[in-house]
């Protein structure tokens, strides 16, 4: 998806944005849940039933509790696959845009960090994946080498300067 196609659809809530990586891992995961853990689970709840009187078996309740979780997952991660646009790098060359690992640095701090910008799905702060919808992805989209952003923040604003882009 190009940087044109991404603020086009950026009002769109239905849209998730994911690299290849990311939905490869959404996938995989979803797979899991329903290959491995859901089987899992439906014999932790016939154990659990086998058992007797299920109106007092806290094993049968937590196993409807985990059931319950695991088809949530289940059912959020299927949205989130049927509703995924892929990043591709077609963003303008040289602005950052989805998929862009940028460089920057604190122009009070001089502390420099790199980030990925991703879909918030996909975002992990403290793997260096920040969404394109948080303050620092925000401000750095569109913006190319050298320039200078502010970014505020609940807690405030600063600036950084973007020292790379690739």
């Amino acid at each position: 998806m190009s940087k044109n196609e991404v603020s086009r659809s950026a009002n769109n809530e239905d849209v998730v944005y994911l690299t290849r990586e990311g939905y490869q891992r959404l996938q995989e995961r979803l797979e899991y849940l329903i290959k491995v853990r859901r089987p899992q689970v439906a014999e932790q709840i016939r154990e659990a039933k086998a058992m007797g009187d299920i109106s007092e078996n806290a094993g049968y309740d937590e196993a409807k509790n985990a059931q319950a979780f695991l088809e949530g997952e289940i059912a959020e991660l299927e949205w989130k696959l049927k509703h995924a646009v892929i990043i591709e790098d077609e963003g303008v060359h040289g602005e950052v845009a989805l998929g862009s690992q940028v460089t920057v640095r604190d122009e009070e701090s001089g502390l420099e960090e790199t980030y990925t910008i991703v879909g918030s799905a996909e975002a992990d702060p403290f793997d260096g994946r920040i969404s394109n919808e948080s303050p620092v992805g925000k401000a750095l989209m569109g913006h190319r080498e050298g320039d200078v952003v502010e970014v505020e923040t609940p807690g405030g604003t600063f600036r950084m300067r973007i020292l790379s882009i690739r």
